[in-house]
């Protein structure tokens, strides 16, 4: 394994990098080696990220296409530098090269979407002269970028979650101030170098970092802000609904996805695409499948299927090119998992797997006979488990889908037309696919979930659209 010399990021205020008193280590997630040092900023380095922030908002306005030549060549310069981006990851997150690989394609995409949302915004006419008293009026739309955009990131797709929130911020005029979270720094501030390459000025985008109780209760001070979008856990998104007051905000929060095999289901593509998305990213993401509910008629058949998937997924050292399902974000996440499993174990729960955990890595488990008042059901795992639950009546597994205080993404398995659309408009979910996992996602979808999992939506078109405002202008002729 090449060994990478710590280097330090100080924060990025302003087109200028500022040094702090103190700084937080960065650690590699498979050895343990500490890769990087990063600043912790302190109040009036946020306060003076938005002064920047808002200073460039008002006096540098690039123009639609103008962002969109900067999104296009970062998109363009991503690409170029993708082994770096690659390798970068699987150390700061853990990712598996595949998983690594995978993200770097989305990232580029969304940087491309991102581009020709920039020349796509406009607004609509609006009928004025059919109401009486009203013919001589003229009435259209215009949307104008909303200001300063306050943006939280979480640790699990470091470069392509900042990417969803920073590009399409750039692509409808804001400017930003980034808070990425402290365990995978790294990602936002390469992703800063590509956009200042690609001809991004100075000023647009802020980089402050820092224990998120500091540094994003400063961010939620600041009355300037004229936006957040967060992605994290349920508590601190209505932790930040509470405190943001009027000003809007998108939260792309927690999720427990179901994943329905009906009878009728093609049941090897059932398990080979709930085995091999129930693991990536070492189950670390929001739509990850986590509960599957399974016809009880073709209930060991599937079971028989997937543990014969499963078993071919290599856990190991995320460089290694073949590698399945890398180590968890921390050892002490991989304990909590541990736990968690044990737990269920203890009130009657059956690992159809050997539970095996080494340091941070935690190994595929699988359980059956579970209830659903057991954390691994009912609770976001977030970690490499699965529960599989039969059922023996349609409507039986659509209410226990359904009971969860979480509703981002779902899926459900079956050949039948009318079991598809039935689900589509019964299960409680943002997203519903169909003959695939709850995991898939397109970065051209609108992402985003109900109940506890958030509000507002992700994916360029969407994400332009919130951080837009929608003007009325009226012309009297």
């Amino acid at each position: 394994m090449r060994r990478m010399e710590a280097k330090s990021y100080d924060l990025y205020i302003g087109g200028e990098w500022v040094k702090t008193e103190s700084s937080i280590p960065v650690f590699h997630k498979y050895n343990g080696e500490c890769i990087a040092y990063i600043a912790r900023a302190q109040q009036q380095h946020v306060t003076k990220a938005v002064d920047e922030a808002q200073k460039t908002f008002k006096q540098d306005k690039l123009t639609p296409f103008q962002r969109y030549k900067i999104l296009l060549k970062a998109s363009q310069l991503m690409e170029e530098r993708r082994d770096e981006m690659e390798l970068s990851l699987i150390r700061e997150v853990g990712k598996t090269r595949k998983d690594a690989m995978n993200e770097l394609d989305r990232t580029i995409n969304t940087l491309l979407l991102s581009a020709e949302e920039a020349k796509k915004i406009h607004g609509e006419m609006v009928p004025l002269q059919s109401t009486e008293g009203s013919e001589n009026r003229l009435g259209f739309t215009i949307r104008v970028p909303k200001g300063v955009i306050g943006a939280i990131t979480p640790f699990n797709y470091p470069l392509l979650l900042s990417t969803h929130k920073i590009a399409p911020a750039i692509a409808a005029g804001n400017t930003l101030v980034v808070k990425p979270a402290t365990v995978t720094p790294i990602a936002t501030f390469l992703l800063l170098e590509v956009l200042e390459a690609a001809g991004l000025p100075k000023g647009y985008i802020n980089i402050v970092t820092g224990a998120g109780s500091e540094v994003g209760e400063w961010l939620l001070d600041e009355e300037r802000i004229a936006m957040f979008t967060f992605t994290g856990s349920g508590e601190v998104g209505r932790h930040i609904k509470e405190r943001s007051g009027m000003r809007p905000v998108a939260l792309e929060l927690g999720n427990n996805s179901p994943n329905i095999v009906h009878v009728d289901a093609d049941l090897e593509l059932a398990a080979r695409q709930t085995a091999a998305r129930s693991f990536h990213n070492a189950g670390q993401a929001c739509i990850a499948v986590q509960r599957i509910y399974v016809h009880e008629a073709v209930m060991q058949e599937f079971c028989d299927l997937y543990i014969s998937h499963v078993n071919h997924l290599k856990v190991g050292n995320p460089e290694d090119p073949d590698t399945d399902v890398g180590p968890m974000i921390s050892e002490k996440e991989a304990i909590r998992t541990e736990e968690w499993v044990h737990e269920a174990i203890s009130q009657g729960a059956k690992a159809l797997l050997p539970v095996k955990r080494e340091g941070a890595l935690f190994y595929p488990a699988v359980l059956v006979n579970t209830t659903p008042d057991m954390k691994v059901v009912c609770r976001e795992v977030f970690a490499p488990v699965v529960t599989i639950i039969p059922y023996d009546d349609l409507d039986e597994a659509f209410a226990q889908a359904n009971d969860s205080e979480y509703g981002l993404q779902a899926g459900i398995f079956t050949r039948d037309l009318n079991v598809a659309m039935k689900a589509a408009r019964i299960l409680e979910y943002g997203g519903v696919v169909i003959n695939d996992v709850s995991t898939y996602r397109n970065d051209v979808m609108p992402y985003g979930g109900v109940k506890n999992s958030g509000l507002g939506k992700e994916g360029p078109r969407y994400a332009v659209e919130e951080m837009t405002e929608e003007r009325m202008v009226v012309i009297n002729l």
